[in-house]
């Protein structure tokens, strides 16, 4: 069960580097590596010079993603255990940036949002940076009636993980908190929610 048709939905275009940039961060999880690595063979030592590459494993199929993009030799390279370590060393990054920086993100929806969250509030366009989506399809949903967010959601509806109600997964996205938004599917007659079924693998 989803409801469609909702024009927030992100389009991701991909990532293709800038030439002109005179310097590039990647923010990249799981197998939103794949995203840089996949150019490795038109990269140039001066591009690599100007490259700062953060990465967090979070999501990826078990691959040495880690490694290959070490072995790039970007100008830095920096490894986050969890993706809010990420989130706070990107801000640190961006927050010291100057002009003719070019900011790519790669990686799951919940990932490329909370990135994209820290760019917008530092100023950012958002259509100036490039997003690309890679790996699982499981959504960040936030229910509208808790506010609280619930990360990896496969299926719809689904139980709220912060106040228990059923919830349908619309397709209704909000930039502002990076999240889709959950509603109660069965708040007039509580109990008679459909069965689940897996939308978001």
């Amino acid at each position: 069960m989803l409801v469609e048709g909702i024009k927030s939905r992100p389009v991701y275009g991909g990532i293709k580097i800038d030439p002109f940039a005179r310097h590039h961060i990647f923010a990249l999880e799981g197998e939103g590596a794949l995203a840089l690595l996949d150019q490795a063979q038109s990269l140039d030592e001066n591009q690599l010079s100007r490259c700062e590459v953060l990465y967090v494993s979070a999501g990826s199929k078990g691959r040495n993603h880690d490694l290959s993009l070490a072995a790039l030799k970007p100008d830095a390279f920096w490894q986050g255990p969890t993706i809010e370590t990420l989130l706070f060393r990107l801000k640190g990054s961006l927050s010291s940036a100057t002009m003719g920086t070019r900011l790519y993100i790669s990686g799951r929806e919940g990932f490329i949002g909370q990135c994209m969250q820290i760019a917008l509030d530092l100023g950012m366009d958002f259509n100036s940076i490039p997003t690309e989506h890679r790996g699982s399809l499981a959504r960040r949903v936030q229910c509208v009636h808790c506010k609280g967010t619930t990360e990896d959601v496969k299926v719809s509806p689904f139980e709220c993980s912060h106040c228990g109600l059923s919830l349908l997964v619309r397709d209704h996205y909000s930039r502002r908190l990076a999240a889709f938004q959950g509603v109660n599917v069965d708040a007039e007659e509580p109990g008679t929610a459909p069965p689940s079924e897996e939308l978001f693998s």
